[in-house]
């Protein structure tokens, strides 16, 4: 490696991508254009990145194979940037294997993160965390361990579990603070700050209180009946019925425990869970039927009782009833939160995080540009969706998988 290379390498490893630049921005070889493709990607110049970290994996020899792997692993974690979450991670895999083969525990640390956050984005928790519990972070560069540890306490939020977040965001900012690295410190801040904003609302008869992540993880603990519009489910204690799938009871049970300790009439009922105002016999027998199937699915927790106007939702024991909701309202609250993050995602990606089609994510899209709440940039294959980070609060919970319990 030649001293121009080796500068460049170490500017990059500082932060200083212009630094890095200067030293190589002239040079066409393969190493020269891996480096001028990091710089770029720490730009934001993404397209141009992936660009020249290709062409620099093609030019490099047989005999040069961990310099290929390597090239590799930048790609992806640019890949991540821009948010293509939808290509193979095959080869991401391969270059694994190499790096791992030949020693270069720094590189393929940074590829098993890569892999790890892309699980995070698409909500796969637990695979997300079976990859981060096969890392060895002993020994390695403070940059690459405060990432790891910023991946760790991202994996705790989104599993609510505040002390281990707290932690591991404790060991990120040393980490951070002894790579000496200006955007390190700005993610690490950012996320310690998550911990402080809203996360969600608890709704009571005339008002509302605002609940931090640790509030909310205490509530989700209690022995309280919680219906969480976040999650879509109920649950209490240790207990928790998934409802994300099954909408009309989902509306149902909203609808009952806002209206706890009274009753809810059938009217009000079969406009909350059928969106019609004018009901007939036929969405009262519907109405009958959805019922039953959600007192057979709460039997455990709760009874619900008909009265003569329609029905009242009493728990079992001498619990409470308390309905979480989201920080902001709308049936596109997940995808504003994923959009929160500041990133340009594509109509693919929103859709695989998200788990819908992508017809559906476009419709929503459309109607989240007509309120002015996102944007768009670049055209057909080209086009992303940016949307203004939604300061005051912290959207964690309305995440993809933001929390699984069985």
């Amino acid at each position: 490696m030649d001293s121009l290379i080796a500068a460049s390498a170490r500017a990059l490893a500082a932060g200083d991508a212009l630094g890095a630049l200067k030293r190589v921005a002239l040079r066409d070889d393969p190493p020269a254009l891996a480096l001028r493709g990091i710089a770029m990607a720490q730009l934001g110049e993404h397209p141009r990145a992936r660009e020249l970290l290709r062409r620099a994996a093609r030019g490099f020899g047989a005999h040069e194979e961990v310099a290929r792997a390597r090239c590799v692993v930048a790609e992806a974690e640019v890949a991540l940037a821009v948010r293509d979450l939808g290509s193979s991670p095959r080869s991401l895999a391969a270059a694994l294997a190499t790096l791992e083969a030949h020693a270069d525990h720094a590189n393929a640390l940074q590829a098993r993160l890569i892999a790890a956050r892309r699980l995070l984005l698409l909500g796969r928790l637990d695979e997300a965390e079976a990859a981060l519990a096969r890392l060895d972070a002993r020994g390695l560069p403070p940059s690459l361990a405060a990432v790891a540890e910023l991946t760790a306490a991202e994996l705790a939020l989104r599993s609510l579990r505040i002390a281990p977040a707290r932690a591991a965001l404790a060991r990120a900012h040393e980490a951070a603070d002894r790579a000496r690295v200006p955007a390190l410190l700005a993610e690490v801040a950012e996320a310690r700050a998550a911990l402080d904003r809203p996360a969600a609302r608890r709704l009571f008869a005339g008002g509302e209180q605002a609940l931090r992540l640790d509030e909310v993880a205490a509530l989700l603990a209690s022995d309280a009946l919680v219906v969480d519009a976040c999650r879509r489910g109920l649950g209490a204690g240790a207990a928790w019925r998934p409802l994300a799938r099954r909408p009309v009871l989902f509306a149902l049970a909203r609808a009952l425990a806002e209206a706890w300790p009274g009753e809810v009439d059938r009217e009000a009922l079969i406009a909350c869970a059928f969106r019609t105002h004018r009901p007939n016999e036929s969405h009262r027998a519907r109405l009958r039927v959805e019922i039953g199937r959600l007192r057979a699915l709460v039997t455990e927790l709760a009874q619900i009782e008909a009265t003569t106007r329609g029905f009242v939702l009493k728990p079992l024991g001498e619990r409470a009833v308390v309905v979480l909701a989201p920080p902001i309202d709308g049936d596109q609250a997940s995808l504003a939160a994923l959009l929160a993050d500041g990133a340009a995602w594509s109509t693919s990606a929103l859709a695989l995080a998200l788990g819908a089609s992508q017809r559906t994510v476009q419709r929503a899209l459309a109607e989240l540009e007509a309120a002015g709440r996102v944007r768009s940039i670049g055209r057909a294959r080209t086009q992303r969706w940016l949307s203004p980070p939604l300061a005051g609060f912290t959207t964690i919970l309305l995440l993809p998988a933001a929390l699984q319990m069985e």
